[in-house]
């Protein structure tokens, strides 16, 4: 089967995940399809031969794969749409939050693969967490699935139920991540870097300690012990973190962005 997929509401995550399609070569430019009411914020892909249009049903109908990423309150009307026109061949990928998979199925009654997907921002560079739950625990397109976003990153199968929970810990976790950088940043700049090289430092360390963990497989505190000495450094930074409510903050604003999130669904 041709790969061919339609990116139905092209947003900043639309525009991620096309810049992570392209880069990993996994469709072809002409192959991709990207609708947005407004069309002309679009036409940097346009440039690249990507097919753009502001008809949703024209994409889907010229493509196999189809991604929602629309606004949650525009969902339902949007999937409507292009329902009656979906058949046994498409694949139907939802990445809108707050909505579950089965919900999606009454929207979508028809007997086609569904799924949900979570990914990050990171997916533009083929760095994604992405968390998925299909409506079918033994549908055959799961592979299919799970092959296209572990070429644009990392990806796992998980219950529909902790969806909410990836959107916080992957999704939102980006910005958790991005703020320790700039935080770390700041206080290279206190204590005698320029700015470029304090980001460059900061970035850098983060990136070496996430790999740490992937490709051991160790918990980080197993890396910690490793840096932490007798009378050290490392140790007196690391409580004076933990005296201010390092830990203890990360895990709070985890959990208040789930709440919001939980009570939002309902």
């Amino acid at each position: 089967m041709n790969t061919k997929i339609a990116i139905i509401g092209t947003g900043n995550l639309g525009k991620s995940i096309a810049d992570g399609l392209l880069k990993s070569n996994s469709v072809n430019p002409e192959d991709l399809t990207l609708t947005r009411r407004n069309t002309s914020k679009l036409n940097d892909y346009k440039n690249r031969g990507i097919n753009i249009t502001n008809n949703n049903i024209d994409a889907v109908k010229q493509s196999n794969i189809i991604i929602v990423a629309v606004k949650p309150h525009k969902f339902e009307n949007v999937v409507k749409e292009f329902t009656p026109i979906l058949n046994q061949n498409h694949i139907v990928i939802s990445t809108v939050t707050g909505v579950n998979i089965k919900d999606i199925k009454e929207i979508i009654d028809a007997d086609i693969s569904i799924f949900r997907a979570m990914p990050n921002t990171a997916i533009s560079i083929q760095e994604s967490m992405t968390c998925i739950s299909s409506y079918k625990q033994n549908d055959d397109n799961i592979s299919i699935v799970k092959n296209m976003f572990n070429k644009l990153g990392k990806s796992v199968i998980i219950n529909d139920e902790l969806m909410g929970s990836a959107t916080i810990l992957a999704a939102s976790g980006i910005a958790f991540a991005l703020r320790y950088i700039r935080a770390s940043m700041q206080a290279g700049i206190e204590i005698g870097f320029e700015s470029e090289l304090a980001q460059l430092i900061a970035a850098q360390t983060v990136k070496g300690a996430s790999s740490l963990v992937i490709n051991s497989d160790f918990h980080p505190e197993r890396e910690v012990d490793r840096v932490t000495t007798p009378l050290g450094v490392t140790i007196t930074g690391l409580n004076k973190m933990e005296f201010n409510g390092f830990s203890s903050s990360v895990i709070q604003g985890v959990l208040s962005s789930y709440n919001k999130i939980s009570n939002v669904k309902k």
